[in-house]
């Protein structure tokens, strides 16, 4: 109790302390109050707001400094050196500050997202874009975003064709060699073709790598490599087929110097140019005559195969063959029936026979070119056109028609360009599908005087060849033929010219065939015998 007492006492006590320093505050305020009125001038009003006011802020700056002091002594400030040191090793994991960041280049990038070969979140950087002017359009070059490549715009290229407002057509792509990120894209500003490029000269076509085929839409010769290789083409009449064939057996002639060419025209009068310089040229639609060429070219490639097995068992190298080009112009006569048995017979040899001739050339050095203006499903037998490595196809009415000629699988292949949307009116435009890749061309149109110099040439070369040939039987007949100016030559009388003693008709026919290395024949009477022609076909030519 006693302890209560005391405190209130004390209570009391600091409650009169308080109330007389309050009045000794009241009375301070008041005199001071009074002194700045004085000295100011100020109503009583003013007064008290001009003193309260300078009061509030003594006691905000009071209360900064108190914390700032607060804070310093438990460490949270440093001085400003010490800030710089810790926010170094900050700045190497944070990215630098965008203001340098290159922009996108943004005609390129939207092409390529609405086209789906890149991503909506990915860019083409403007520092990697190259925009060249060439003759007939723009050159793009260019690299994909990280973890993209050429192939990704390849595959999209006709729809990156479609976001620029043109066709496939009016485009070309080509992959780099050092960097699989790079593009060129070429794009057309007008359709190809439109203004024909002049055919190549004899120099340039020497001076190509293959045996070019015609021009690509800049204009640079474009063609392949017959080696191990043959071509289908195809597409509908009076679209250039003939003078592109006729532009390529030019260029053959120029590129290959010394090749072997048999010729089967069964437009009759489409090849007639080369008949001269040709081991052999018929004029014909009937699958017969197609049969005995079929007949004589495998045995030549029979023949090869023999020797290439005997250089393989004696470790010898494989020898080089002359090369073989055999073309035929439309194809698709020589595969159609009458509808009797024996025609139905007939045109499955042929077929057979085709197909084993095409799969040959892959090592026998012997060129299938075939040519039809009907490519139909039917009218090369699938096992014949399966054996094709190339593919040519000119302007056709629908997408069914150019896989006859293309594959039937062409469209699921890269970039593929359709022919059905050639220009039908720009003739010798065609598809070529070659290694995979397809390239737009337009075939060569040479001049007569042109092709007619190169044949006149290559002939001038061939009988310059058998004259200065050593001799032999072969030789022997074709000088009795030439000085005697006859055309054909029995049996009977050819075999003594040549040493031939035999007297018998079957074995005296058997030797000088042997001897001669050439099919006899039969003139206009069936009396078995020997053309000059053959004979110097035979000449011109070695297995």
């Amino acid at each position: 109790m006693g302890k209560q007492k005391k405190r209130r006492q004390e209570q009391e006590q600091d409650a009169w302390a308080q109330g007389a320093a309050a009045i000794g505050g009241l009375v301070i305020i008041t005199g001071a109050l009074a002194a700045v009125k004085e000295k100011t001038g100020l109503s009583w009003t003013a007064t008290v707001m001009l003193v309260a006011g300078v009061l509030v802020l003594l006691g905000y700056l009071a209360w900064k400094i108190r914390t700032g002091v607060k804070r310093l002594m438990a460490g949270d400030v440093q001085p400003a050196a010490a800030l710089r040191q810790e926010a170094a090793p900050a700045s190497l994991d944070a990215p630098e500050p965008d203001a340098e960041a290159v922009p996108a280049h943004p005609e390129l990038t939207a092409a390529l997202v609405k086209a789906r070969a890149i991503g909506k979140d990915e860019t083409v950087r403007a520092d990697d874009v190259t925009i060249t002017p060439v003759q007939n359009g723009r050159l793009y070059d260019f690299l994909v975003p990280e973890g993209r490549t050429y192939a990704d715009v390849e595959k999209k290229l006709g729809n990156v064709a479609g976001t620029f407002g043109v066709t496939r057509l009016h485009t070309k792509i080509e992959r780099s060699r050092d960097n699989e990120r790079r593009v060129k894209l070429l794009l057309l500003n007008e359709p190809p073709f439109t203004r024909p490029f002049p055919p190549p000269t004899w120099q340039e076509i020497e001076a190509f790598n293959g045996v070019p085929l015609g021009h690509d839409v800049t204009g640079q010769l474009v063609g392949v490599s017959f080696e191990r290789a043959s071509l289908l083409i195809g597409g509908m009449t009076q679209m250039g087929k003939t003078t592109l064939v006729n532009g390529l057996i030019t260029c053959l002639l120029i590129a290959y110097g010394e090749f072997d060419l048999y010729l089967l025209d069964g437009k009759f009068c489409g090849l007639t140019k080369f008949e001269k310089i040709a081991i052999r040229y018929e004029a014909s639609d009937n699958p017969a005559v197609l049969e005995s060429m079929l007949d004589e070219l495998n045995d030549r490639a029979d023949s090869r195969y023999v020797e290439l097995q005997e250089a393989e068992r004696k470790r010898q190298p494989q020898p080089t063959f002359r090369p073989v080009f055999f073309i035929v112009d439309e194809a698709a006569d020589f595969y159609t029936h009458n509808g009797t048995n024996e025609s139905k017979e007939l045109v499955a040899r042929v077929a057979d026979k085709s197909r084993a001739l095409v799969s040959k050339s892959l090592e026998s050095g012997i060129t299938t070119v075939m040519l039809t203006q009907r490519p139909s499903q039917n009218a090369i037998p699938v096992m014949v056109r399966d054996q094709f490595q190339y593919r040519m196809c000119l302007y056709v009415a629908s997408e069914g028609t150019a896989k006859v000629a293309l594959g039937d699988t062409y469209f699921d292949t890269v970039a593929p360009i359709n022919p059905a949307l050639l220009d039908p009116n720009i003739k010798g435009q065609a598809v070529l599908f070659a290694q995979g890749v397809s390239t737009l061309i337009r075939g060569f149109r040479f001049a007569d005087s042109f092709i007619w110099d190169v044949v006149d040439k290559v002939y001038d070369r061939q009988q310059k060849a058998i004259e200065q040939a050593p001799v032999s039987p072969l030789k022997k007949a074709i000088d009795l033929m030439r000085s005697q100016g006859v055309e054909f030559m029995p049996t009977s009388e050819l075999a003594p010219a040549v040493g031939i003693t035999e007297t018998r008709p079957v074995p005296r026919g058997k030797e000088l065939s042997k001897l001669l290395s050439v099919t006899p024949g039969k003139d206009d009477k069936g009396v078995r015998g020997y053309w000059l022609s053959d004979l110097i076909a035979a000449a011109k030519s070695s297995p």
